[in-house]
């Protein structure tokens, strides 16, 4: 053990001529502690409802989709598909059209977003479809989602109700279940002598989908790729093509591979951008917590200052024999630095231990409960990782370090004859 290690560890476990310096001290450790258990509970929180959040969000919808820039539907779009089965990072493709309709059942009504689609593709690209707990009337839950599934992969004769599967919140407000029969009109109509007449056709609900998101849940519906083409009006015409890709984290480079391959006339969009407002704000939510709980540290570094301070006082006739005695002043230095050092790890290494055990113990027994009817999830996850608790006790230490500087440069400043003078 070095020299000034010694002193510094002697002066931190001796006795206090002023007992509140040892109060203090111990008030700055458990600070510290509590300030970086804090801070590691709130970033694994916030990294479990962000890593849940986009796992759910980039589950329900495609990572990439590619759409003609005039807003014209993609003709070819068999050809087109093919076209991009070979490229790099793509995983699935999926066909796609949208289209804006009223949705009624009874006396209630509400607009709807109805997506066409082929099913067996679709699932490839997203799981909206595969969030079904409910299906057609009498059939088990087990084989509900296949029956829907199956419902929408058969064509439909012109006498028959197409099917359509719709979220949650709408079948709520409809007030329809799986197979009632829905009106779904589009303001796409035909030109007849009495002037525009909209389309309407009646759908058999098959399926409810549940997929967490309000946004989905309540305006979303799926059905097939033809009855949603006849019912728009249009032809053999797509909206988009969607893809899965390999990497999310590349999703702007794929894109642009897949819009130079397409063509000038195509464009698109990616995940981040779509979701840009979103993840914005969890960051900022993420940088206002973490500010917010560092002044907990902050004001612990303070009573380092204070405590060390203090003890300067209590020791300047120490101070002064060590120099008389040869001690040099950058050792003197060295020591008050020690000490506020050792204080900031010894809370640094308590609060590591606190926050990765409540985080440990919150994510293995689910502590902290949610209403799932609220936030789309039964309980607070918990993500800590290893690089978030490097860079939270790499700043508690310099914070507990950059305390200790003036404390250490008063030390130095004793001159030993004037603290020895009356001795």
């Amino acid at each position: 053990m070095t020299f000034e290690s010694f002193v510094a560890l002697r002066y931190l476990r001796a006795k206090r001529k002023v007992a509140v310096i040892s109060i203090i001290t111990a008030i700055s450790v458990l600070g510290i502690a509590a300030g970086v258990a804090s801070l590691i509970v709130a970033t694994a929180i916030s990294n479990g409802f962000r890593g849940d959040l986009q796992e759910r969000l980039l589950g329900a919808m495609a990572h990439l989709n590619l759409q003609r820039t005039d807003g014209n539907g993609i003709e070819n779009w068999r050809e087109f598909q093919q076209q991009f089965e070979s490229t790099s990072g793509v995983v699935a493709s999926a066909p796609a059209l949208y289209g804006t309709v009223l949705a009624s059942h009874g006396s209630r009504s509400g607009q709807m977003i109805l997506k066409g689609v082929d099913p067996q593709a679709e699932l490839k690209v997203g799981n909206l479809l595969a969030s079904i707990p409910e299906g057609l009337p009498g059939t088990p839950d087990a084989g509900s989602r296949d029956e829907a599934l199956a419902a929408l992969a058969q064509p439909v004769e012109p006498e028959e109700q197409p099917p359509v599967v719709i979220g949650r919140v709408m079948a709520n407000s409809l007030g329809a279940s799986p197979g009632d029969s829905i009106l779904l009109t589009s303001p796409q109509g035909h030109l007849t002598p009495f002037g525009l007449v909209p389309r309407y056709r009646y759908f058999r609900v098959v399926g409810v989908f549940d997929s967490g998101f309000y946004d989905f849940d309540s305006s979303w519906a799926f059905t097939s790729l033809p009855a949603a083409q006849q019912l728009l009006g249009l032809g053999d015409v797509v909206s988009m093509i969607e893809f899965r890709i390999d990497d999310i984290y590349r999703a702007p480079e794929a894109l642009l591979t897949i819009e130079k391959q397409a063509g000038p006339e195509y464009g698109g969009s990616h995940w981040m951008e779509q979701n840009r407002a979103l993840f914005s704000a969890l960051r900022l939510e993420r940088t206002v917590t973490v500010i917010t709980i560092g002044l907990i540290v902050f004001v612990a570094a303070l009573n380092i200052l204070i405590s060390l301070v203090m003890m300067v006082m209590e020791k300047y006739r120490d101070i002064a024999v060590l120099v008389s005695m040869g001690a040099r002043r950058s050792q003197i230095r060295r020591i008050f630095l020690m000490q506020g050092v050792l204080i900031g790890a010894a809370g640094t290494t308590l609060g590591l231990a606190a926050g990765y055990t409540i985080c440990w113990l919150g994510s293995r027994h689910r502590l902290l409960r949610l209403d799932p009817d609220v936030y789309s999830i039964s309980y607070v996850p918990f993500d800590a990782r290893f690089i978030d608790g490097i860079w939270i006790a790499a700043v508690a230490l310099l914070i507990s370090f950059l305390a200790t500087l003036y404390p250490a440069r008063s030390a130095t400043s004793i001159a030993p004859a004037e603290a020895l003078r009356y001795e």
